[in-house]
């Protein structure tokens, strides 16, 4: 079965040895994204284990297209707020960190990611026409549903999902071409 089928099936079944099927070959991918916000071997594990306790009841209420890339928002989220959490008043800019799911997980698992990519993604997504760049990061980052999305901005169903898939696509190009305004 594909990813697309693993989760028609576990939102169905609410089975989590196949919520399992889904989940483990991305372990070692969400390890590395948890070990880098993190720095702590055992809190990157338990933060994964966390995360997979997480999607239980997370896959049940939202709808995922691709599973590989929402999981890492997830992820990284899920991180960050750990981080607040253990450092009592940090403030933790996730914006800073906003990154295009396609973008960064086509070379995730080989690649290492520096500060000056995140801050090229974010250039990137600044260069966005307004609409788009809104509906990506709530798309991605709040892991706001499209319906959600269309309510918060007052816009239709199909303008949310055109200005996602267009976003993306521009961010990409953005990206691509190393177009970082420097």
């Amino acid at each position: 079965m594909d990813e697309r089928e693993l989760l028609i099936q576990y939102k169905r079944t609410m089975d989590v040895n196949v919520l399992g099927r889904l989940f483990s070959p991305y372990m070692s991918l969400l390890y590395g994204v948890c070990f880098k916000y993190l720095k702590d071997r055992d809190a990157s594990q338990d933060a994964v284990m966390q995360i997979f306790e997480q999607l239980v009841e997370k896959l049940k209420i939202h709808d995922v297209d691709n599973f590989k890339s929402w999981l890492y928002f997830f992820a990284r989220n899920h991180c960050l707020m750990e981080l607040r959490k253990s450092k009592g008043k940090i403030n933790v800019d996730i914006e800073q960190h906003t990154i295009e799911s396609e973008a960064i997980l086509k070379a995730a698992d080989d690649v290492r990611w520096e500060e000056a990519d995140f801050e090229k993604m974010e250039h990137c997504l600044s260069r966005l026409p307004e609409l788009q760049a809104t509906c990506v990061r709530l798309f991605y980052l709040k892991q706001m549903c499209y319906k959600d999305i269309g309510e918060k901005l007052n816009v239709d169903l199909n303008q949310v999902k055109s200005s996602i898939q267009n976003g993306k696509r521009n961010l990409k190009i953005c990206m691509e071409k190393g177009n970082n305004g420097k």
